[in-house]
């Protein structure tokens, strides 16, 4: 599907995910954990369809419940005692729920930065910081390409090997070892040799030298500017709001918030919305070029 969000210039795309990567992994209120998670989800669907939700639902939601059932075994901290457990410690109220939010936390993260890297190219971010810090953006933006080509790559040694009887399901024991650290083998091999084309490749294209120029697609519209402006104004209300202590939550020793009033939730409705911006702009998008098909 056609990510809007991703036509925007390579700045404010930038600027939104630091924004909420970063809020996510401060805010600790349930709600605010809530919303960035809820939105996470939903816009890493948008982008990547049925592998997002299996991804998410097969492998995000259990570490959600693993991690909070996980979290109250080591951390017995808290006021309200539910249980004991056979080792003598009690199981508190306090630890479940900050399990919960814990998890929460780092699954919103995940699912954040994997739709940085579904709208963060490695040309966006050299476009970026390539002047700045040459040699740092390209090893970044090689370790951001890495997985997905190493995964592709794999699969197609896998399936060679299978082909003539040398794959890891083959054969006894030893001989599936041998078939496994043949294919890490030229796994690795491929890795050493794509490294050294790469950064051939730009030294001879003269990356990284002064006065260099390039090529860049990116321009600067007036959009651009009305979604830059948008977006710090509504980062900086949320961050007037946490330092106001409107999302403030502490989980110990006992669980304790500030009470909602029309302050704090005008500022978690600006974060829903700040979370909200891509889904926003490629839903209103849609139905410009749906109700553009129809009039044609």
């Amino acid at each position: 599907m056609r990510d809007s969000f991703a036509s925007f210039h390579p700045f404010v795309n930038f600027l939104y995910f630091t924004c909420v990567i970063l809020f996510s992994m401060v805010f600790m209120h349930p709600v605010s954990l809530v919303i960035s998670l809820s939105f996470a989800f939903a816009y890493s669907i948008y982008l990547n369809g049925k592998k997002a939700i299996k991804f998410n639902f097969i492998y995000m939601l259990p570490f959600l419940i693993i991690t909070a059932l996980i979290n109250p075994a080591f951390n017995h901290e808290g006021v309200t005692i539910l249980m004991y457990l056979h080792s003598g410690n009690p199981l508190t109220l306090e630890s479940i729920t900050y399990g919960f939010g814990a998890a929460a936390m780092f699954i919103s993260v995940i699912c954040w930065f994997s739709c940085y890297n579904a709208v963060m190219t490695s040309d966006k971010f050299i476009y970026l910081f390539g002047k700045i810090i040459p040699a740092l953006s390209l090893i970044f933006s090689m370790v951001l390409r890495f997985v997905p080509r190493f995964k592709a790559q794999l699969l197609i040694v896998s399936n060679a090997q299978r082909s003539i009887g040398r794959d890891v399901s083959n054969g006894s024991l030893i001989h599936r070892i041998q078939h496994g650290l043949r294919i890490l083998s030229i796994m690795v091999t491929w890795m050493l040799e794509n490294a050294i084309e790469t950064a051939d490749s730009m030294k001879s294209r003269g990356y990284g030298l002064k006065g260099r120029t390039a090529f860049s697609i990116f321009t600067w519209e007036s959009r651009n500017r009305t979604a830059l402006i948008t977006l710090l104004a509504t980062a900086g209300y949320i961050f007037i709001g946490a330092a106001a202590k409107a999302m403030y939550f502490r989980y110990f020793p006992s669980m304790r918030s500030t009470g909602l009033s029309l302050y704090s939730i005008s500022v978690f409705m600006a974060y829903a919305f700040l979370c909200a911006i891509p889904l926003i702009i490629n839903i209103t998008e849609d139905r410009k070029w749906k109700s553009l098909q129809s009039d044609n």
